[in-house]
């Protein structure tokens, strides 16, 4: 079996999906599952005890990822889906070659959704993203592969603990903004939200650049990849559980603001 494949030896849709992230952050693409009641049961672990992941080297990062995988064996998951970039960025082949079930992250659904919103090889690209996900150059190299000619990569770490602090708009984010983008001579086409906190603060970015580029989530763009690989959107029981390396219960309740509670 290829892991990079959604494929399970038990059932031909999977039902029960491991989330993993860093911290908080992935909750954004549960939230995505979960609008689209792919899974019956999504299983969620932030390994809040060692967050952020984005400063840390890559030998760090993938034994981070080795261990998540180590955790959700404990739950016979069909699939593991790394909702962290910068795992994602350093760590996935380590993780596939160690699990007994695919594991996909969030890069490639992401290039790919881009590509399909926006085949203009000449279309100004902007990623955004840690420190360790901007230096891994994944990103980079895999639009550079498919002929995008204008792509502009900018590390916005400090955006992630705005983002943690719930601010989603208002004069310290736009200062923030101004502070990393204030150089850009031109708005750029499409936005890659390379880090799962930033879809949070998705509609001040774009209004920042006046209304103009098209965002790329990597919940959106992981519903989109797991739906091509034959996952039916409509039928899961949408039950989620959430495990943490430290704090469970401070980031359940940053699960109950941002799911609005409707899950």
């Amino acid at each position: 079996m290829n892991p990079s494949k959604i494929q399970n030896p038990k059932s031909k849709i999977p039902r029960r999906a491991g989330v993993f992230d860093s911290g908080a952050g992935g909750l954004t693409v549960v939230r995505s599952l979960l609008e689209h009641r792919l899974f019956d049961e999504i299983v969620y672990y932030g390994d809040t005890a060692r967050v952020p992941y984005g400063t840390k080297d890559a030998n760090t990062i993938i034994r981070y990822g080795l261990e998540a995988v180590e955790f959700f064996n404990n739950f016979d998951v069909d699939l593991l889906i790394t909702a962290c970039n910068t795992v994602s960025a350093h760590a996935l082949g380590e993780m596939r070659s160690k699990s007994a079930y695919p594991v996909t992250g969030v890069i490639e659904p992401g290039i790919l959704a881009l590509e399909r919103a926006l085949p203009d090889r000449e279309a100004r690209i902007l990623i955004i993203a840690t420190r360790a996900t901007i230096a891994s150059e994944r990103y980079q190299r895999e639009l550079e592969a498919l002929g995008y000619r204008n792509v502009t990569a900018r590390q916005t770490g400090m955006l992630v603990p705005i983002v943690e602090e719930g601010i989603e708009d208002g004069p310290v984010l736009e200062a923030m903004l101004a502070h990393y983008f204030g150089d850009l001579e031109t708005a750029p086409d499409a936005v890659i939200l390379g880090c799962t906190h930033f879809p949070l603060i998705a509609d001040a970015i774009r209004e920042y650049f006046g209304g103009k580029p098209l965002m790329i989530h990597s919940g959106e763009a992981i519903v989109e990849h797991l739906e091509a690989e034959g996952i039916r959107g409509g039928e899961g029981r949408n039950e989620l559980k959430i495990f943490a390396s430290d704090n469970v219960e401070g980031l359940r309740a940053i699960a109950q603001r941002w799911l609005d509670d409707g899950f």
